[in-house]
Formats: structure tokens, C-alpha cells, sequence
């Protein structure tokens, strides 16, 4: 059978039912395949079984909360993970990007703007959204070097100084997308736009300058003095 025509798999991890429920409803409404979860152990076993396209993690569970969970899954792979929170807390929201999450998102919310963060992330995660055309400076069909920062675009993997650089996956193509068009100012919609691929914007714009903190302490020597990915005041990101 063609992989296009197989349905993508979600994990919903919440463990108030009528909430599951609701969520279990919507996805299959889309044409996913859903799978429930009530608490984190349970989900953690079944996530680690890698055959999920995406996790929607409820950050309260019992036992294990979402953020260990988030963390544990990070360790071993790279399926996004969209957390969902019911509170408001800025800390929650960068903790759980810190730890890996692609995204979260604060209840209640529109389903519409849930499937359209699903879709976006599903696609980037199979490789069918790409960045822009190279615009760095390849020094091989798959390779981008930027000072001392070597980017492998086959492998997925980043190296400075011969030293390897663990990146979550959406770290990565923040670094790639910078990397491919340098020197060019994107806005903070632009890169959600662009690298998060969300049509319109769904986004919290804090979730980019989250996910460029936590490059910027693996790739900088002084993070707060970058000398890769800058800010220019009052107009956005660029990679010098």
C-alpha cells in the first residue's frame, strides 16, 4: 500500500475522559488513527513503541506528568510533541520547550487551530514541508558550513569543531532554515510561518524565541553575545 494512503497514528495523552473523548472524535473526524491515554507511564510505554506520527500531551496527568514524559520520549525520539496545558503560567510553556515539545497549546482551544498545528507538524515531521533553497554556503550537495558550525542536511545532524551537537528535530530546522538564508532578517511570524509551517498564524511567537535561547546556549560560546543567530532590534533573527 502506498504510505500516503495510510492514516497518520496520534497518541492523545489527557486524562480527564470528556476531554479525551472529544479530542479521539476530532481526529478521527480528520482521518487520523487515534490511541488514548490517561497517565503518563502508560503513555511513555506507548510512545517509546515509535509508531506514533504525533503526541498530543496533556501536561496534569497522574503519575508521570507530561513534562517527564516529554523529556523521557526526547531521549530516544524525535516524534513531535504538542503539549497542552490548562494554565497560563509563562514557566510551564518554556519548560516544556526546553524539554523538546514542538509546541503547546493553553485550554481551552479552537479545534480548528489544534488540527491545523497537527497538520503542520505531521508534514515537517515526513519531510513533505522543506525550507527555503540553499542560500548559505554549501561546501557539498548535503553540507552547509557556517564559521565553525558544520550542518549535514542528509544526515540531520549539526557539528561544531568536529564535535557533534545534540538538536531536538524543530531546533534543527530552525538552525537549517538560518543556515539556507543567510544574512537575510526573518520576523518572529516569518520563522513560525516558515519552519513550524502553520498556515496564517496559530503560533505563540514566544515559542520561537524559546527554541532560539535553547540553540543559541548549544552553539554559542557566549549566548548572550551570539555570534550565529542574531537578533536585530525591532525587526527579528538573522544568521550572521
Amino acid at each position: 500500500m502506498n504510505s500516503t494512503n495510510i492514516k497518520k497514528k496520534i497518541l492523545i495523552v489527557e486524562d480527564e475522559k470528556p476531554i479525551s473523548e472529544i479530542l479521539e472524535y476530532t481526529m478521527m473526524r480528520e482521518g487520523y488513527e487515534a490511541v488514548c491515554s490517561f497517565n503518563g507511564a502508560q503513555a511513555l510505554e506507548l510512545a517509546l513503541q515509535g509508531n506514533f506520527d504525533l503526541i498530543l500531551l496533556d501536561v496534569m496527568l497522574p503519575g508521570l506528568d507530561g513534562f517527564e514524559v516529554c523529556r523521557k520520549v526526547r531521549e530516544k525520539l524525535d516524534t513531535p510533541i504538542i503539549m497542552l496545558t490548562a494554565r497560563e503560567e509563562e514557566a510551564d510553556k518554556v519548560m516544556g520547550l526546553e524539554l523538546g515539545a514542538d509546541d503547546y497549546m493553553t485550554k481551552p482551544f479552537s479545534h480548528a487551530e489544534l488540527v491545523s498545528r497537527i497538520k503542520a507538524n505531521i508534514r515537517r515531521y515526513h519531510g513533505e514541508t522543506r525550507v527555503s533553497p540553499p542560500l548559505g554556503e554549501p561546501v557539498s550537495e548535503n553540507v552547509i558550513v557556517v564559521g565553525d558550525i558544520r550542518i549535514d542536511t542528509k544526515k540531520y545532524s549539526v557539528s561544531k569543531n568536529g564535535v557533534e551537537i545534540s538538536l531536538s528535530k524543530k531546533e534543527y530546522d530552525v538552525l537549517e532554515f538560518f543556515a539556507k538564508n543567510r544574512g537575510t532578517v526573518f520576523q518572529r511570524e516569518e520563522i513560525m510561518e516558515k519552519v513550524w509551517g502553520y498556515d496564517g498564524f496559530f503560533g505563540d511567537l514566544r515559542t520561537v524565541d524559546v527554541t532560539l535561547s535553547r540553540i543559541r546556549k548549544k552553539i554559542e560560546v557566549n549566548p548572550a553575545e551570539p555570534e550565529y543567530i542574531q537578533n536585530k532590534r525591532g525587526v527579528g533573527y538573522f544568521m550572521s
